[in-house]
């Protein structure tokens, strides 16, 4: 049909539900313009839309915090503590089996750009190493490549980009020959149009162009499905998709022991598992894995009052102890589930934001001093409540956990290259390698641990016996 045509096909429907505003400009478009402007049409669900902006634009949710709210029980990293001992070499067998079976995926979540970092480009090209400034999707390929090695099946590897660095992303690898791994597959996360926060009227960036915005890391669930990245996954015999987002260069790419725990510890049903990092204050903003109402499921630091927050138990330790990474384990098949059956849609989470915009009367354009609109995503963390049975798992903070979020302070590449070599230093010891310290404690060395070397400690048995002379800059 031709563009033209489509147009005037659709501007019923959206005079319908009052957004036929979309189509104003539609007469003095032609070419590439008007079949943009169609394609953003088209991949509108109008029937969905009413029902959305009555819930979430117009009126405005009040938020729900459940009656009870108990903190979640979890495996602690220690498999030999006394609250909760468990048999880790067992669960551990039961990981490396899957690996060796090539039952496992790896996914990235890697959508967003590295402008809060002042880095021109994805966020997954930023320089994180120590010592090499390799990137971020350098630290996670060569992690893969050797979870590989050791068990004979590489994981294949997904990627959900944004529609805003994908080309880049796929360029990125295509000049560094996907560092060397085959079964590496990308695909952009899907978009949710802004609305107007008074009126619900989807909002234009111009006359050819719906404002919108990525709909959130819950969004990946469905791109897994759009994409074909599941029946992909399902072709290869894969039952099992390691989950973690991009800005992490030393997260376990495919944890063995948790996958062991997911897939059989008595009290997880094999859908979605998650790990959890031991708050270090009460203040830390990190989601909070917590049973509430007798469901398990992860409250936002900002929704639990803090005096909640601060409770210790008899042993000193914080009442309310996980926090969560966005580490998380889910099967193919609880994927195909949350797209395929309604019961188990995604809730949408509201934002309000300043979106530059036209106005669609008169085509001029606007730029507001305060939010104007609302943005509508989704969080992979709302699917942990729709699984039969939930388990969460305690990460080690201080060999899992060095994320690059911000420029400066905290979460920064300053304090990811402190952690990288901190955990090389520990790991170095624990082999027996004498490691250079100051009076605190702190490695007088700078170490960067390359996957391809080790991915757990035991991984450096043969690298041991080097001299480590306070200031160098080594690569291991």
């Amino acid at each position: 049909m031709p563009t033209a045509t489509a147009i005037d096909t659709l501007r019923p429907k959206l005079a319908a539900i009052g957004q036929d505003h979309l189509v104003a400009f539609a007469v003095s478009l032609s070419g590439a313009d008007l079949d943009h402007l169609l394609a953003q049409l088209e991949a509108l669900d109008l029937d969905a839309l009413p029902g959305l902006i009555e819930q979430y634009v117009t009126t405005k949710p009040e938020p729900h915090l459940p009656a009870d709210i108990q903190p979640a029980p979890y495996y602690p990293n220690d498999p030999a503590a006394e609250f909760r001992p468990w048999d880790e070499t067992h669960f551990r067998t039961i990981g490396e089996d899957l690996l060796r079976a090539g039952k496992v995926a790896c996914f990235t979540v890697a959508g967003g750009q590295g402008t809060r970092l002042g880095y021109d480009g994805p966020k997954g090209c930023y320089p994180a190493g120590a010592v090499t400034g390799k990137s971020l999707f350098q630290f996670f390929a060569e992690a893969i490549a050797k979870t590989g090695q050791k068990y004979g099946t590489t994981p294949p590897w997904y990627i959900m980009t944004s529609p805003l660095n994908h080309d880049a992303t796929v360029a990125f690898f295509k000049e560094h020959d996907n560092f060397g791994l085959d079964g590496v597959m990308f695909f952009p996360q899907g978009v949710m149009p802004s609305f107007d926060m008074k009126t619900g009227r989807v909002l234009m960036t111009d006359a050819h162009t719906l404002a919108t915005n990525p709909d959130g890391h819950g969004g990946s669930l469905k791109a897994l499905h759009v994409s074909g990245a599941l029946d992909d996954m399902r072709r290869r015999g894969v039952e099992h998709l390691s989950y973690f987002q991009v800005d992490n260069p030393i997260v376990k790419v495919a944890d063995p022991v948790f996958l062991g725990l997911h897939a059989a510890a008595p009290d997880s049903s094999a859908e979605m598992s998650s790990k959890m990092l031991a708050k270090a204050y009460p203040e830390e903003k990190l989601g909070m894995f917590c049973v509430a109402d007798g469901t398990l499921q992860i409250i936002e630091y900002s929704d639990l009052p803090m005096d909640r927050q601060r409770e210790r138990l008899a042993d000193g330790r914080l009442r309310f102890l996980a926090g969560s990474p966005a580490i998380h384990i889910l099967s193919v098949a609880f994927i195909d589930k949350l797209n395929s059956d309604p019961r188990f849609a995604l809730p949408y989470h509201r934002a309000e934001k300043k979106v530059p915009c036209i106005d669609c009367e008169s085509g001029k354009p606007v730029t507001p001093d305060t939010p104007n609109a609302v943005k509508l995503e989704r969080f992979v963390f709302d699917a942990m409540p729709m699984a039969e049975r939930s388990i969460v798992y305690e990460a080690n903070r201080e060999d899992e956990f060095a994320p690059i979020k911000n420029a400066e302070g905290s979460d920064s590449p300053a304090t990811s290259r402190d952690i990288q070599t901190a955990r090389a230093a520990r790991w170095l010891e624990s082999q027996g390698q004498t490691v250079p310290h100051d009076a605190d404690g702190k490695c007088l060395c700078t170490i960067e641990l390359s996957p391809t070397t080790a991915i757990e400690a035991t991984d450096l048995a043969s690298t041991t016996g080097r001299k480590l002379e306070p200031g160098a800059e080594l690569v291991i």
